[in-house]
C-alpha cells in the first residue's frame, strides 16, 4: 500500500496495483471485444473514485500505512448484527455505541443493510440498489454519520457486499428486461429446459426444500434465469466485464461512505462453468485479485472479508498469495463447525485437526473465528474431514434430539446431514439448563484465544436465547434461520450490570477476555494439541516474553490438567471442572 501516492495524477497505468489488476482482467476478458473500452472506463471510474476520497478518509489510509493488518489488535472483536433487529435504525444504533465500547468492540458489522427488494429479501441479501441504504434503516447520509462516529471511537464499519447476484428488482435487472444493450447479458439467462438440464446435472442445490434447483423461468427475462439461491435473486454474470466494473465501483462509493471492511459474500459462486460444480473455480480467484488491488488503489486501508462457506481446502485460496492477494481475511467455518462437534462429542480429536489445517494460511491472510452467526451450521463443510455417521450424529444432537440442544434442523444437499439452527445460547442448553453458560463461556474463550480477529455475535454476549416468536411472523414462518435472528432485548441486556444474573455474567465475561487479551503482547504462531483421552483442547501462542496457554475440556467431567503458570481466566488448582476453561501465561 502506498498512501502518498494514492490520489496522485500520475497516469495509473504506470501503478503496479493497476498493472496486476490489469493482468488478471485481461486474462478473464482479454478475448471479449468489450475489453478495452471497458478497461478504459475502469481507469476513468478508478480516477474518479480516488479523487473523490473524502479528506478524513484519506488521512486514514495515511495513519494505517504501517500497519496494514490494523484490525489485529488483541482483544477488539468484531460485532455482528441486524440494525433492525439491534436497534431499529442508524440512529438508534449509534445510540447504543456505548454497550458496543464496554464490549471493547473494535469491528461493527451489521448484516445487509443496503436497499432491498421489497417483501421476502432473504434477510436483505437481495439487494435492489448498492448506493442507497434500506429506507426502514435510514438514508445514506446516516451511514456516513454512523462510520464517522465508529471512527471516533476507535470502531470501524463493515457492510456486506452481495457480490454474487442482486435482487430481481435491481436497475440493472430493470434494464436489461427492457432491452437495454448496455445490460442484455449482466445476468445468466438460457434459452431451454433441456440446457438447464445440461447445467443442472454437476449443480448442488443450496435450498433444496424451499428453493430447489439452480434457475428460474421468467418470461420477462425471455427464458431460464440462473438463482443459485432464491428465485428473486439473479446471480450476476461475471463472464460480462461490464458486471466487473459495476460492482467494483459500487465498492469505491461504498469505502468512500466511510465503510472499512466489505463482506463478500457468496465468495465460492461468482464464475460459472458448465460440467462443474460452478464454485471455488480459478476465474473467480483472479476476480477478487482484480478487486483487492484495484481497492488499494482507491482505499487502501480497507480489507475484503470472504464469505465461502466451503471445505478449509477450498476456503484457503482466497487468501490469495502475497504477490497476488485476494481476501485479508476469511470466515474460520471449519474450527467453528467442529468447535460445535467437539461439544456434542466431548471429544476434540476432529477440532484439533481443522485448527491444525487452519494454520496453514498464507502470512497476510487472518481467519475471522466464530461461534455463531446469522446463518445455519453446515455440516457438510467438514464431509471432507468427519465420518458421515459422525456429521450425522451432531446435526440430530443440535436438532435436540436425546442432547440438551435446543436447536433446528435445516435443509441440506441430498445426502448430507441437515443444517442447525439456533442461538448459541439455546444449542448450549438453554436458560433452564445449569451448565449452559459455562458450555457458551468455552466455546468464546477458546474462539478468544485462536489467531486472527473474534466474531461476537448480537445477544451471546448476555445469553440471548432462540427468537421462537418467528412462528407467529407471518413475512420470517417459513425461513427457520430466523430462530437465531432475534430482536435485541435492551431490558435483559440492562441486567448486566445486575450481579447474579445470567446477562451481568456472560457481558462481565466477554469484558474479561477482551480486556486479557488487550494486555498481552503475542507474536506470530500457534499450536494446538489435546489431552487426558482427547477432551481437552490445549492452544498455546508465544509471547513477546513467555507463551499464552488456553486449556478447554470439553468434557460433562471435571479433568485433572496441570497449571504450570499465571493464571489470567479460570480456576486455581489442578482440577478442571466440566466444560471448564482455563487461560495463563507461562513465563519465559
Amino acid at each position: 500500500m502506498m498512501p502518498d501516492t494514492i490520489h496522485a495524477s500520475a497516469d495509473l497505468s504506470c501503478d503496479p496495483l493497476w498493472r496486476q489488476a490489469e493482468a488478471c482482467l485481461r486474462t478473464l476478458y482479454g478475448g471479449d471485444p468489450r475489453f478495452q473500452h471497458c478497461l478504459s472506463e475502469l481507469k476513468a471510474r478508478v480516477a474518479d473514485a480516488r479523487g473523490a476520497r473524502p479528506a478524513a478518509l484519506r488521512q486514514l489510509d495515511i495513519a494505517r500505512a504501517d500497519t496494514p493488518n490494523w484490525f489485529l489488535k488483541p482483544g477488539r472483536s468484531a460485532y455482528c448484527t441486524y440494525i433492525d433487529r439491534f436497534a431499529g435504525t442508524l440512529e438508534g444504533t449509534a445510540q447504543h455505541l456505548d454497550y458496543l465500547e464496554g464490549l471493547k468492540v473494535g469491528i461493527f458489522h451489521p448484516l445487509p443493510l443496503l436497499k432491498p427488494r421489497e417483501g421476502n429479501s432473504d434477510g436483505g441479501f437481495a439487494v435492489a440498489d448498492y448506493r442507497e441504504v434500506d429506507p426502514r434503516l435510514g438514508s445514506m447520509e446516516e451511514l456516513r454519520a454512523l462510520a464517522a462516529e465508529l471512527r471516533v471511537r476507535d470502531m470501524s464499519l463493515v457492510l456486506d457486499m452481495v457480490c454474487n447476484h442482486t435482487a430481481r428488482e435491481h436497475p440493472w435487472a430493470q434494464k436489461m428486461m427492457a432491452g437495454d444493450p448496455a445490460f442484455a447479458d449482466f445476468y445468466i439467462v438460457l434459452d431451454s429446459a433441456d440446457e438447464v438440464a445440461e447445467w443442472e446435472t454437476a449443480l448442488q442445490d443450496v435450498f433444496p426444500d424451499t428453493a430447489p434447483g439452480s434457475f428460474t423461468y421468467d418470461a420477462e427475462a425471455g427464458g431460464y434465469v440462473w438463482t443459485t439461491f432464491y428465485p428473486f435473486q439473479w446471480d450476476l454474470n461475471y463472464a460480462n466485464p461490464r458486471v466487473f466494473i459495476e460492482m467494483a465501483d459500487s465498492l469505491f462509493f461504498l469505502a468512500n461512505a466511510g465503510v472499512e471492511g466489505f463482506r463478500l459474500d457468496s465468495t465460492a459462486y461468482l464464475w460459472k462453468r458448465k460440467g462443474t460444480i460452478s464454485r471455488n473455480l480459478p476465474e473467480t480467484h483472479l476476480i477478487l485479485q482484480a478487486l483487492r488491488a484495484l481497492l488499494t488503489l482507491v482505499a487502501p486501508s480497507t480489507f475484503l472479508l470472504a464469505e465461502a462457506i466451503e471445505s478449509q481446502a477450498s476456503v484457503l485460496p482466497f487468501f490469495g498469495t502475497p504477490s497476488a492477494r485476494e481476501c485479508d481475511l476469511a470466515y474460520n467455518n471449519g474450527v467453528m463447525t467442529a468447535l460445535w462437534g467437539a461439544l456434542a462429542d466431548q471429544k476434540a480429536d476432529l477440532l484439533k485437526t481443522t485448527i491444525e489445517r487452519a494454520g496453514e494460511k498464507p502470512g497476510h491472510g487472518h481467519w475471522l473465528n466464530y461461534v455463531r452467526c446469522h446463518d445455519d451450521i453446515i455440516w457438510l463443510a467438514l464431509s471432507d474431514t468427519a465420518a458421515p455417521e459422525r456429521l450425522k450424529h451432531w446435526s440430530d444432537f443440535f436438532a435436540g434430539n436425546g442432547s440438551y440442544a435446543k436447536g433446528e434442523a435445516f435443509q441440506a444437499p441430498e445426502g448430507f446431514p441437515a443444517s442447525s439452527c439456533g442461538m448459541a445460547a439455546s444449542l448450549c442448553g438453554g436458560k433452564d439448563d445449569p451448565q449452559m453458560a459455562a458450555r457458551l463461556k468455552l466455546l468464546y474463550g477458546l474462539t478468544y484465544a485462536l489467531e486472527g480477529v473474534p466474531l461476537l455475535y448480537m445477544g451471546d454476549e448476555i445469553g440471548l436465547q432462540n427468537f421462537d416468536a418467528y412462528r407467529d411472523d407471518p413475512d420470517l414462518k417459513d425461513e427457520v434461520r430466523w430462530l437465531h435472528r432475534p430482536v435485541m432485548d435492551w431490558a435483559r441486556a440492562e441486567r448486566r450490570h445486575a450481579p447474579g444474573s445470567v446477562e451481568h455474567d456472560m457481558y462481565s465475561f466477554h469484558r474479561q477476555l477482551a480486556d486479557t487479551l488487550s494486555g498481552l503482547a503475542f507474536t506470530p504462531g500457534q499450536t494446538v494439541r489435546t489431552d487426558v483421552d482427547e477432551r481437552v483442547l490445549i492452544i498455546e501462542r508465544p509471547l513477546a516474553a513467555g507463551r499464552f496457554v488456553c486449556v478447554a475440556n470439553f468434557s460433562a467431567e471435571a479433568v485433572t490438567q496441570n497449571v504450570t503458570g499465571r493464571m489470567l481466566i479460570g480456576p486455581d488448582g489442578d482440577t478442571l471442572p466440566a466444560y471448564g476453561l482455563r487461560w495463563f501465561i507461562e513465563e519465559a
